[in-house]
C-alpha cells in the first residue's frame, strides 16, 4: 500500500535459509524436525517425571519443570514457522504475526534468563546454607520466585515489541533471519531508532547480563564452598547437583551474549543465524538430555516411572 511517499508494510518476508539449495534446505528441514520432536518429547518427559515421581519434589526439580515449560514455549514460537520456510517456502509472515512471534520470543527469552538465575540461587542456598535451605526455599518462596521469573518476560516483551512496531516501515520488508528478531526488523524501519536502541541495550543488560552476573556470583560462592569441604564424597555430590545447571547456563548464555553484545559489523547475518540456532533450537533440545543423563535422581525416577507404566497391574 502507498501512503504519501511511504509504502505501508502489511507483511514481511523471512529470508531464512533461502540462499541454500533446495536439497540442502530439505536436509535442514529433516534435521530441525527431528530436533523439534526430540525437544518436545524430552521436555514433556521431564515435566511428567518431575510431577509423577515423589522423589523429585524438591525446589530444584520444581524449577526444572518450569524451565521445561519455557523451552517448549520457546520452541513453539520459533521452529514451526522455520520448518515452513524450509519445506514449502512459506516465507511470508503477516505484520501481526511478526509482532506476535517477536513478543513471545522476548517473553520466553527474558523469563528463561531470570529462571536460570533463580535456579542458581537455589543451588547457592542448598550448598552454602544447607541448614536453612528448607526454610529459605519453602514451597511459597519457590512459587513466588518462579512467578517472578515468568512475569519478568511481560514488561520487556510489551515495551520492546510495541515500540518496534509503532515505527513506520516504508518499503523493504525482507527480514534477514529465520524469525522476527529485533535487530533485522529494526533495520527495516525508516525513522530514527537511536532512542529505541539505547532502551534495547538497557533491557539486554537488565535481562541477559545482570542475571548472568548473578549466576556467576552464585557459582563463585558455590565453588568456594565446595573446595572447602573436607570430604571428597561431599565435594562430588555437591558438584553433581550443580554441573547440569552450569552446563545449561554455559550453552545458553555463551551464544546469547555473542549474538546481542557483539558490534553489528563484526558478525555477518549468516553467522548470526547460526548463533541464534544454538539458543533457539539446539539448547532447548539439549536441556532435558543434560538433566536426564547427568543427574542420577532423574535417571532413577525415569526407571521407576517407566517400570510402573509398563509393568502389568495386579488385580
Amino acid at each position: 500500500m502507498m501512503w504519501g511517499n511511504w509504502t505501508i508494510v502489511n507483511e514481511f518476508v523471512l529470508v531464512s535459509f533461502s540462499a541454500l539449495s533446495s536439497e540442502l534446505q530439505a536436509l535442514l528441514f529433516l534435521l530441525f524436525l527431528i530436533i523439534y520432536m526430540v525437544t518436545l518429547m524430552g521436555n514433556v518427559l521431564i515435566i511428567l517425571v518431575t510431577t509423577a515421581d515423589s522423589a523429585l519434589q524438591s525446589p530444584m526439580y520444581f524449577f526444572l519443570r518450569n524451565l521445561s515449560f519455557l523451552e517448549i514455549g520457546f520452541n513453539l514460537v520459533i521452529v514451526p514457522k522455520m520448518l515452513g520456510t524450509l519445506i514449502i517456502q512459506d516465507t511470508t509472515i503477516s505484520f501481526l504475526g511478526c509482532a506476535t512471534q517477536m513478543y513471545f520470543f522476548f517473553f520466553f527469552g527474558a523469563a528463561e534468563c531470570c529462571l536460570l538465575a533463580t535456579m542458581a540461587y537455589d543451588r547457592y542456598v542448598a550448598i552454602c546454607d544447607p541448614l536453612r535451605y528448607p526454610i529459605i526455599m519453602g514451597r511459597r518462596a519457590c512459587v513466588q520466585l518462579a512467578a517472578a521469573s515468568w512475569f519478568s518476560g511481560f514488561p520487556v516483551a510489551t515495551v520492546q515489541t510495541t515500540w518496534i512496531f509503532s515505527f513506520p516501515f516504508c518499503g523493504p520488508n525482507r527480514v534477514n533471519h529465520f524469525f522476527c528478531d529485533s535487530p533485522p526488523v529494526i533495520a527495516l524501519v525508516c525513522a530514527d531508532t537511536s532512542l529505541f536502541e539505547l532502551e534495547a541495550l538497557t533491557a539486554t543488560v537488565l535481562f541477559i547480563l545482570f542475571p548472568f552476573l548473578l549466576i556467576l556470583g552464585s557459582y563463585v560462592r558455590i565453588l568456594s564452598t565446595i573446595f572447602r569441604m573436607p570430604s571428597a564424597e561431599g565435594k562430588r555430590k555437591a558438584f553433581s547437583t550443580c554441573s547440569s545447571h552450569l552446563l545449561v547456563v554455559s550453552l545458553f548464555y555463551s551464544t546469547a551474549i555473542l549474538t546481542y553484545f557483539r558490534p553489528r559489523s563484526s558478525t555477518s547475518p549468516e553467522n548470526k543465524k547460526l548463533l541464534s540456532l544454538s539458543y533457539t533450537v539446539v539448547t532447548p533440545m539439549l536441556n532435558p538430555i543434560i538433566y536426564s543423563l547427568r543427574n542420577s535422581e532423574v535417571k532413577a525416577a525415569l526407571k521407576r516411572v517407566t517400570h510402573r507404566t509398563l509393568s502389568p497391574k495386579k488385580l
